[in-house]
């Protein structure tokens, strides 16, 4: 159902502790339990660096939602990086961020499985953001609002 990003997993560590928002986590992990969120190795690579205490406590646990990429998804990263504007604004954010970049393996994971990606990112015009790429590609992608609205939660 859906491909998380690192700054949805972040937000959610960051923002809505488990001990003040207990019926939003006993949805998120059923719907982690149930696979309706998936990752890739990429993200959890992301997240380990965070300092984020919570999360970093959580991983070790949920290795299973954090794919390695598939064949076929490394191909959609090489189409990815086909884009000229895409390959040049990538590789910077690469190099600013010390290697890391889930990015494009997030969206490959999307395109691959039929799945839905959720980030925090922006689409800001010509840019080379998540959402920027998810939309040539006609991948689709929503924010975490959005995803909590499609799912039906209120708290």
């Amino acid at each position: 159902m859906y491909v998380f990003d690192s700054s949805p997993f972040s937000a959610m560590f960051k923002s809505f502790y488990r001990g003040r928002f207990p019926s939003l986590w006993v949805r998120f992990d059923a719907l982690i339990d149930s696979g309706g969120i998936v990752s890739t190795r990429e993200v959890r690579r992301e997240l380990e660096r965070y300092e984020e205490e919570a999360c970093v406590a959580w991983l070790p646990d949920h290795r299973d939602v954090f794919a390695t990429p598939t064949a076929e998804e490394g191909r959609f990263v090489a189409d990815i990086y086909r884009v000229p504007h895409f390959q040049q604004n990538i590789e910077m954010k690469k190099l600013q961020k010390g290697g890391l970049n889930a990015d494009p393996f997030v969206i490959a994971k999307a395109a691959v499985d039929g799945l839905t990606v959720v980030t925090l990112e922006r689409a800001p015009p010509n840019s080379a953001r998540i959402p920027n790429i998810c939309q040539h590609f006609a991948v689709r992608c929503i924010n975490l609002e959005q995803f909590m609205e499609r799912e039906g939660w209120k708290f």
